[in-house]
């Protein structure tokens, strides 16, 4: 387990993106969920939003955000599934630069203790595009208190060792350089 050492808290500023086709902002519980931990923990939610199960739009959204300099991290809940209609997965890939293969085993890892094979179910995922960390979980308040409690709180916040996203953020976009 990691542990905490003397370095200073760095807020990070997120913005929390819903994805379905029936939830709108009053029954949102899953992004309301994310917010409350976001801001539980210190940190800055800057945006909010919730666009439909549409690949087109999901992607324009993630575009926007990313190019956004105020945005260091985008937290989608909702269309990891498997049905026809579940396309985050593919839209985190197609404006993602480099993918996090182990956000996502360990999502299910940690998932597997709590629902079993369910979570073969879910395709969370995660990558970083110009800088920002993006994050896909599945829509349920449940999943998103365990990849926020269980990975997120940790991993965004600079004092945990031995290592940890907010550390690298400086260099995300090193490549661009020269």
């Amino acid at each position: 387990m990691g542990h905490a050492n003397k370095t200073e808290f760095l807020p990070v500023n997120i913005a929390v993106l819903t994805i379905s086709d029936t939830r709108t902002k009053a029954d949102d519980t899953s992004g309301d969920t994310l917010a409350k931990r976001i801001r539980a923990a210190g940190h800055k939610l800057v945006k909010r939003d919730i666009v439909t199960d549409d690949k087109p739009a999901i992607e324009a959204k993630l575009k926007a955000w990313i190019a956004d300099p105020a945005i260091d991290v985008v937290i989608t809940t909702g269309g990891t599934g498997l049905t026809g209609r579940d396309v985050t997965p593919e839209a985190l890939a197609a404006v993602s630069e480099k993918q996090i293969p182990g956000f996502g085993e360990l999502f299910r890892m940690l998932s597997y203790q709590k629902i079993k094979t369910s979570t073969i179910q879910s395709r969370a995922c995660a990558g970083v595009a110009n800088g920002t960390y993006l994050f896909a979980l599945p829509g349920s308040p449940g999943a998103c208190k365990d990849a926020w409690d269980d990975i997120l709180v940790h991993q965004l916040d600079v004092r945990y060792r031995p290592c940890n996203f907010v550390e690298m953020m400086p260099r995300l976009t090193e490549h661009k350089k020269g």
